[in-house]
C-alpha cells in the first residue's frame, strides 16, 4: 500500500512539474485575435490580483502581505559628516490593493506594459543613521513609519516563448518599472537613547522634504522591488502554459 501511494504521489508530482498548471483558475483566458485584447489582459491581471489576496497555493502564494524588503539606504551630502541612513526589515502593507488601470501589448513580440494604481501603502522598518542633519548630530536609530498615498506605477515586461514537452511557456527577458507617489507622510519614533532632540529634528526634516527623500530612496527601492517582481513573474511564466493565458 505504501509503495502504491508513493508511486501515485510521485507520478502526480512529476506530471505537475513537467506539465505546469493545466487549469489556471486564477487567470482569465484571453484570445490573441480579440480586438480588445488589451482590455482582456487588464481584466485578467486584476482577476489575478484578486485571487492573490485570497492566496494561490498552486503558485506557492499564501499570504500576500506584508511585502518585505530587507534593506535600503539613503545618503545626503558628502564628506565625513554627510547624513546616512539605512532602513532594514521593511514591511509594506496595501500593495495587494493594486488595480491595473491600463495595458498596452505587442503580442507578436510578447511585450507588455501595465499601468497600475495603489491607493495607499503603509510601511514600517528599523533604521540606523549617522552624520549631521540640519545642524544636529543625528547618529542613532529607532523605528521608521511611512504612509504613501496615490501611487502610480508602470511595469514593462518583455518575454520570449519556449517549448517544454511540447507546450509553449514564456520566459522573462526584461522587466522595468517606475513609480510616483502623490502624498507622503513619514516619521521616526522610539529613537535610541530617548533623544527627543534628534527625533524632533528628524521628523521635521523628513516631513519637510518627503519627496526629496523618496527621490534619494528610489534607485535602491526600485532595485529591490524589481527583484521581488521578477521572482513573481518568473514563477508565473514557469508554471502557466502560454495557452492557459493567451489562446491562439
Amino acid at each position: 500500500m505504501y509503495k502504491l501511494t508513493y508511486k501515485v504521489t510521485l507520478l502526480f508530482v512529476l506530471q505537475f512539474f513537467f506539465s505546469g498548471i493545466e487549469s489556471a483558475y486564477f487567470l482569465k483566458r484571453c484570445s490573441r485575435s480579440d480586438p480588445n485584447l488589451n482590455v482582456c489582459l487588464q481584466d485578467s491581471a486584476n482577476y489575478l490580483i484578486a485571487n492573490m489576496r485570497r492566496g494561490i497555493p498552486d503558485l506557492g502564494l499564501y499570504e500576500p502581505e506584508p511585502i518585505v524588503i530587507d534593506e535600503i539606504g539613503i545618503a545626503l551630502g558628502g564628506g565625513p559628516d554627510g547624513y546616512r541612513a539605512t532602513f532594514k526589515n521593511i514591511e509594506a502593507y496595501g500593495v495587494s490593493n493594486t488595480t491595473v488601470t491600463a495595458v498596452r501589448s505587442d503580442i507578436d513580440t510578447y511585450q507588455f506594459q501595465y499601468t497600475m494604481y495603489i491607493p495607499k501603502i503603509s510601511a514600517k522598518a528599523q533604521y540606523q543613521s549617522s552624520g549631521i542633519l540640519i545642524l544636529v548630530q543625528a547618529s542613532g536609530g529607532g523605528n521608521y513609519w511611512g504612509e504613501y498615498e496615490g501611487i502610480k506605477c508602470k511595469v514593462y515586461i518583455k518575454a520570449a516563448p519556449r517549448s517544454v514537452n511540447g507546450r509553449s511557456y514564456l520566459k522573462l527577458q526584461q522587466m522595468k518599472m517606475d513609480f510616483s507617489v502623490k502624498n507622503i507622510q513619514m516619521g521616526v519614533d522610539n529613537v535610541h537613547n530617548g533623544n527627543s532632540v534628534i527625533q524632533a529634528a528628524l521628523n521635521l526634516f523628513i516631513n519637510s522634504n518627503s519627496q526629496e527623500l523618496l527621490k534619494e530612496m528610489k534607485p535602491d527601492l526600485k532595485k529591490k522591488l524589481l527583484e521581488l517582481m521578477t521572482s513573481f513573474v518568473e514563477n508565473l511564466f514557469r508554471n502557466i502554459p502560454l495557452d492557459a493565458w493567451i489562446s491562439d
